[in-house]
């Protein structure tokens, strides 16, 4: 596991409070992660989440995936825990908007020691925001106490690849505020030190054509729309798009990944 000991939690929170957040949502949409609602789906499908299934989703942002499990799966009702108060707001809203409030509740806690009781859902969900946070051993534990025996953790999240050198991951981690970037075989290891079997940890094969995609819509259609976000600071801009530039380059190398994870608690 590659780190970066100068990242915080507030270090987070304050991209997902600001404009920085609202930058990464125009460019991937309402669900902020690789490959949307596709990418949810076929996690959804492989881990057997489905009809009358109760869920909590670990650093849910404003709950797009809780929103899809509801309405595409069947789920019965979702639990989101966040740490950052402008998403878990914007998520409330969001639910009662899309008429499902009676069936989500949110949690502004910490991921790694939330106030849930412990095994009780049937499944824990994640979709590329564990890389956010610093103790990675400490959320699979969590994970692992709030799923019910013979319940799924089911998760996506940006993966260190190979190659990665500590220069390049230092870089990278900088530019999207991660703390650590952790493995395939080391998230298969904490999810089997939690007494959970892995049943799949994977290269989704999606990071880097969906990289190549988020440039071409902010070069060719979106860029006016995020100097805006940004107060048309050109400069910044600048910089920001070399810093994609270098993630596109690291994701092409396959030295940063997607990995999707399911795993059974015994």
């Amino acid at each position: 596991m590659k780190k970066n000991q100068g990242i915080e939690l507030t270090d987070v929170t304050d991209v997902y409070n600001g404009p920085e957040g609202d930058l990464w949502e125009l460019v991937m949409g309402e669900q902020i992660h690789i490959g949307g609602l596709a990418s949810s789906m076929s996690l959804a499908e492989q881990a057997g989440v489905g009809d009358g299934m109760r869920g909590v989703d670990l650093c849910c942002c404003s709950g797009a995936g809780m929103r899809f499990l509801l309405r595409f799966r069947g789920v019965a009702s979702m639990i989101g825990v966040d740490a950052t108060e402008t998403v878990v707001r914007r998520g409330e809203e969001r639910c009662v908007t899309d008429g499902c409030s009676d069936r989500t509740r949110f949690l502004q806690e910490d991921v790694c020691a939330s106030s849930l009781p412990s095994g009780e859902a049937d499944f824990v969900w994640g979709e590329d925001a564990w890389c956010y946070v610093i103790d990675k051993p400490k959320l699979i534990s969590e994970a692992a106490r709030l799923v019910r025996s013979g319940g799924t953790i089911a998760f996506t999240d940006w993966v260190e690849g190979n190659g990665l050198s500590d220069e390049e991951a230092g870089r990278f981690m900088a530019f999207m505020k991660f703390p650590n970037v952790e493995s395939i075989e080391g998230y298969a290891a904490l999810l089997s030190a939690n007494d959970c079997e892995v049943i799949s940890a994977e290269d989704t094969q999606q990071f880097a054509p969906h990289i190549d995609l988020y440039l071409q819509m902010l070069n060719m259609q979106l860029t006016y729309d995020a100097l805006r976000i940004i107060g048309f600071d050109q400069d910044l801009m600048g910089a920001l798009a070399t810093e994609m530039v270098f993630m596109q380059e690291l994701a092409h190398a396959g030295k940063i990944k997607q990995g999707r994870f399911v795993a059974r608690k015994r």
